[in-house]
């Protein structure tokens, strides 16, 4: 649940099971959890948790790379240390401290802590003895990172982890003198996908926020929760006094901040209560629920997945190589994304992913008739494309995953290659002598070093290896894959959700959502929100306290054709979390807008920032950056 306990390494009995003979490995993908950090937000101070935490001694030796002349001819290594300051009683600038007094190696919110830093170069060290010392598939020395993809997503903690494991799996002694700077590939926040990017992604914020409440509906009036509240509620804040999934903070905020202080040391651990093993199993259960149950039940919250190949921007030799290991630096959420989407998030792979944990993706071929590299180089002309064409054919890996054959022309100059145009095609529209190709090759899940069991997979013995349902057939998990692959994951992103799937959601969780109306306040919500009247046949205007009646619809023909979910608290103020609105300014009255779906946030005090922001007619939509992931 916090600071994962890796397993022995594979045994020699083991290693035969997992890596039978008759199966070659040919291609892994590694997506690792950061280490463990600090909490995100400063919460409990209440309860004695102190705001500053003294385990970050990388702040005493900051580098940075900065011009060393006008002309930035040369450059050189800038070496700092950093301190923190924070505001005083009287606004004054004091320097920031830890528990014991500590001025040095103080974090930052969310930052990644020495030990976070120990277990992501100790996890790079199990993936050099596992592919390097047991299996023999990545060489021992390298001379360069051609043949690997290094990716990690836009929030420091995930650059620094995958750094970390890069330099755990191949040391300086494990690297040629000549070994030139290996390449990490980034992406804008905006085109982010290796975590649930709500920030860019309206389509699955609305899913996301849609679970989140059914979450909220299903576990609020219970016996499990009214337990946490015997816990914790002493130290919750009076703007919110009560432990719920939508409180202030949140559950998962909660057990952010339990998560952390128990990867760290005594100066920085919460009262006793906070880690009963009953609490922390119900926190754990409820939490999961919250964020992960959407991608068991619908392929639209896969959305986000994360976890498919890109055109590689990772190699700069000139004629390249095929790419055989990727690491991806990135969150829980992803993790979690990636099991559940395939439906092997259950039973001990289905508890919270710790910190460090990993998911590797294994291909592997069954073709002994030719070596991986041949394998995975020999060109497979694309379906439209003539015999004796000048365009470029496309490697059998590029044909499934949409890498390019090199992965770029030049370090200096020339852009990577292109995608092929087979690049993530579904299964349907594939031939048939790449069907059987595919029949030929397997591909396997290990979560945190266990075999991940796919439904879909195991259910046919023709999907998976005789004798072991853990390897599905490449044919098969393609199948499955395609069903939550975006064909255009910006278009897919800008669309609303309809009726049927918020109906949907409702049958299979018993969420009980409001009917939709149409509503047009005649004022501002002025203070705290607060609608003053409503226009419209069968409502009256009753002031702060007007109820909505949620049973009836009403259409105002006389304003443009827009709807709403209105949710409205018994005190009148309008719920920031499930709204999903818009604001437009029309003539000086307020309109609401489900469809154009952003949140309407409520004033309140000493509470979490909304997910969204209020947005007028004529205003840019904020883009929200990178985002904090989950606990």
């Amino acid at each position: 649940m916090t600071s994962l306990t890796p397993r022995e390494p594979y045994s020699k009995e083991e290693l035969e099971r997992l890596y039978p003979k008759e199966l070659k490995l040919q291609l892994v993908q590694v997506f690792l959890r950061h280490g463990e950090r600090t909490p995100v937000s400063s919460r409990f101070q209440n309860a004695g948790l102190p705001a500053y935490w003294p385990y970050c001694n990388v702040a005493r030796r900051m580098a940075a790379t900065a011009a060393s002349k006008q002309d930035m001819s040369t450059w050189d290594t800038f070496q700092w240390r950093r301190k923190m300051e924070a505001f005083g009683h009287d606004d004054e600038a004091v320097v920031a401290v830890g528990p014991e007094g500590e001025a040095e190696g103080i974090c930052q919110l969310g930052e990644l802590t020495d030990k976070g830093r120990q277990t992501t170069y100790a996890l790079g060290q199990r993936l050099r003895h596992l592919y390097v010392d047991q299996l023999g598939f990545m060489p021992r020395i390298k001379s360069d990172t051609e043949d690997m993809y290094l990716r990690a997503t836009p929030i420091p903690r995930a650059l620094e982890s995958l750094q970390q494991v890069f330099w755990g799996m191949y040391p300086p002694s494990a690297r040629t003198a000549s070994f030139p700077p290996p390449v990490i590939v980034a992406r804008t926040p905006a085109e982010e996908n290796l975590f649930p990017n709500e920030g860019n992604c309206r389509r699955f914020r609305q899913l996301a926020r849609l679970f989140a409440q059914r979450a909220a509906d299903r576990w609020n009036d219970t016996e499990e929760m009214n337990y946490l509240n015997s816990l914790w509620s002493k130290w919750m804040p009076e703007s919110s006094p009560r432990v719920a999934v939508d409180s202030h903070p949140r559950l998962s905020g909660i057990m952010d901040t339990i998560n952390a202080s128990m990867a760290h040391g005594p100066a920085t651990k919460l009262p006793p209560e906070f880690y009963d093993p009953k609490g922390k199993e119900i926190i754990d259960k409820i939490a999961v629920d919250e964020w992960y149950s959407g991608y068991k039940e619908s392929a639209d919250t896969a959305v986000d997945g994360g976890w498919r190949s890109e055109t590689s921007a990772s190699g700069t030799a000139k004629d390249g190589k095929a790419i055989k290991f990727a690491l991806s630096g990135c969150h829980d959420t992803t993790l979690a994304a990636i099991v559940a989407s395939v439906g092997g998030f259950e039973g001990e792979n289905g508890k919270w992913p710790p910190f460090t944990s990993s998911v590797a993706i294994e291909l592997f071929s069954k073709d002994e008739r030719k070596g991986p590299k041949e394998e995975f180089t020999n060109p497979v002309p694309a379906p439209d494309t003539p015999t004796g064409s000048s365009k470029q054919p496309t490697s059998f890996l590029s044909y499934l995953l949409g890498r390019s054959s090199t992965s770029s022309s030049s370090s200096q100059s020339q852009p990577p290659a292109p995608p092929s145009e087979t690049a993530r095609k579904p299964l349907s529209s594939l031939p048939e002598p790449a069907r059987e190709t595919l029949r030929k090759h397997y591909v396997r899940i290990r979560f945190n070093d266990r075999p991940v069991r796919i439904p879909g997979c195991a259910a046919k013995a023709a999907n998976h290896l005789s004798g072991d349902e853990t390897f599905c057939t490449l044919e098969a998990f393609k199948e499955i894959a395609d069903k939550f692959t975006p064909k255009s994951w910006r278009e897919e992103c800008m669309q609303n959700i309809g009726d049927d799937f918020q109906a949907g959601v409702e049958d299979a969780g018993e969420f009980r959502h409001e009917r939709r109306i149409q509503v047009h306040y005649t004022r501002d919500f002025g203070r705290g929100h607060r609608p003053e009247g409503f226009v419209g046949a069968g409502y009256e205007a009753a002031g702060a306290a007007n109820i909505i009646n949620k049973d009836r619809e009403m259409d105002v023909a006389d304003l443009i054709n827009y709807s709403a979910y209105v949710v409205q608290r018994a005190d009148g103020v309008i719920e920031d979390d499930d709204l999903r609105l818009r604001c437009r300014v029309l003539d000086g009255q307020l309109l609401l807008n489900f469809q154009q779906f952003v949140t309407v946030p409520a004033v309140q005090e000493d509470v979490e920032s909304p997910r969204a922001e209020l947005v007028r007619e004529g205003e840019a939509n904020p883009v929200g950056g990178a985002g904090d992931e989950g606990p």
